[in-house]
């Protein structure tokens, strides 16, 4: 019986030992810069729309936002406005599958009146229902009526993301569907911010001007949050069998082609940053020098733009480089092809298709490599100019586990890499069989039946081009596409994300 009581001791004293651990455990990530006049804020919980309950979907996003643009205990949404207007300041949230952000700046000077602020939007929400309703209602209109009718190049990502994720906590659209939002209520939103706006998903990210004692402060100031506890739902994507497509139709003089498939690369790894290599040379986003873009653009004059994506790139339509913070555990290797003439849809497709199968079996030229190596070794530098950015990213190290932080192993990876590494990744990666793929298009029956008869798409073009573009047109148009019925799906505008 004593013997007993010795070992209950023992495991009692050993759990007190690790609860005092865990309480201790810091949650800052500092980024410290003397010289910067400004503070960032980042305030970062790992949970996101993966953490929607079943019918709740964009109960994450919804729950962000609303702490935002919403009333505290203290003061009203006008009044914060007034408050934070003479600052030049703000707070904003940003959403993604596995991280929820609060973030804003402001000078030194008014620091200790900005972050009051900050500190009572996330640690004393009001949760007023006239807020919560105004939200709502922006939700709603940007599901049915924004990303459905104004933003097809979006529209099409986002069904892609949803098409491959089919099945997993990873599908639905951050923002969620019409149905499952009509259902969300404010207690649904006080449910969520209690369960998962706790110290087991906490990070903290202070970069700029501060001092130790802030940090301190900070630190401190959000012990108020419950301890909680770290859930993490399992995502099992689905393998792809062949070409698979879905076709959504609407009214539109131009079609939007998103493709692509799950890849289980991510930042940190060797392997990641030799398939960033390649993905730069053939579709770097917004960059006229990449290859889908000089095919595609350039030769041809079909569209604005063609780009290659590893990692998660939201609202490309209206950034130069993806923000940090939307650091996933699954990720996509996807091709977008921005809307193109409908009688060029096909043949769009078949050309990116065709690149894609090139660089597969082929693999990248010692050339193209070293002048690929060489141009990213400065065009990094673009992607975290700003503490703000730095920060961010800062907060994905931690994530992803990268030590060293991943710009300064992305330059190392860079000298290190041989364009054998870079083609032994590609082969592991990157293949051009099995497939999802969404259209944005009118007469969807009709190109169904192109996509499944396999029917050349030659084109014409409205002024002459050399007989080099016009021989090659010839084999793109009868690229085959090995695409079966079953595998085609129809779906109205109006019923996406319904």
């Amino acid at each position: 019986m004593k013997r007993l009581s010795f070992f209950i001791g023992i495991l009692l004293m050993a759990f007190m030992i690790q609860s005092c651990q865990q309480q201790k455990q810091s949650h800052l990530v500092l980024l410290p810069v003397k010289e910067d006049p400004t503070i960032s804020f980042r305030i970062l919980f790992t949970v996101g729309s993966q953490n929607d309950p079943a019918g709740k979907e964009g109960l994450a996003a919804l729950t962000a936002s609303l702490l935002t643009k919403e009333a505290t205990q203290k003061h009203s949404y006008e009044q914060i406005l007034e408050l934070l207007y003479p600052m030049a300041a703000s707070v904003s949230s940003q959403v993604d599958k596995e991280m929820t952000v609060i973030y804003g700046r402001t000078h030194k000077d008014n620091l200790n009146d900005y972050y009051s602020l900050l500190k009572e939007i996330l640690l004393e929400p009001k949760f007023d229902e006239a807020d919560f309703k105004r939200v709502k209602d922006d939700f709603l209109n940007y599901v049915q009526r924004t990303i459905r009718y104004a933003q097809d190049e979006e529209l099409g990502k986002e069904v892609l993301s949803e098409f491959i994720f089919e099945g997993t906590p990873y599908e639905h659209l951050e923002e969620g569907h019409v149905s499952s939002l009509e259902s969300i209520t404010l207690n649904d939103v006080k449910q969520f911010y209690k369960e998962h706006y706790t110290r087991a998903n906490l990070l903290i990210g202070l970069g700029g001007g501060f001092d130790d004692s802030f940090a301190r402060q900070v630190e401190q100031d959000f012990q108020v949050l419950p301890v909680g506890k770290k859930e993490t739902p399992a995502v099992k994507v689905k393998p792809i069998d062949g070409m698979q497509v879905k076709i959504v139709e609407k009214d539109a003089n131009a079609t939007a082609i998103s493709f692509g498939y799950p890849i289980d690369v991510l930042r940190g790894s060797r392997d990641f940053y030799a398939l960033a290599i390649a993905t730069s040379w053939l579709g770097e986003h917004r960059n006229a020098a990449s290859h889908l873009y000089q095919v595609i653009r350039e030769a041809r004059g079909l569209n604005y733009g063609d780009y290659a994506y590893i990692e998660h790139f939201p609202r490309g339509y209206a950034r130069q480089f993806p923000p940090p913070n939307v650091a996933r555990h699954h990720q996509i290797f996807q091709i977008w092809i921005r809307p193109v003439p409908n009688d060029a849809r096909l043949f769009a497709f078949r050309a990116a298709l065709r690149e894609l199968q090139k660089i597969v079996d082929n693999g990248l030229s010692k050339k193209d490599f070293e002048l690929t190596r060489q141009f990213l070794k400065n065009y990094i530098l673009h992607y975290a100019p700003t503490t703000m950015m730095k920060l961010g990213y800062a907060l994905d190290d931690k994530f992803y586990g990268i030590t060293e932080g991943h710009w300064k192993l992305y330059r190392k990876m860079l000298d290190e890499l041989t364009v054998d590494d870079v083609n032994a990744a590609i082969r592991k990666y990157w293949q051009y069989q099995n497939i999802k793929a969404v259209f944005i298009t009118n007469e969807a029956e009709e190109l169904k039946s192109a996509l499944v008869n396999n029917t050349p798409s030659l084109i014409t073009y409205r002024s002459s081009k050399p007989a080099a573009i016009l021989a090659e047109d010839r084999e793109i148009a009868k690229y085959p596409l090995h695409v079966a019925p079953e595998h085609v799906s129809i779906v109205k505008v109006d019923k996406v994300f319904q």
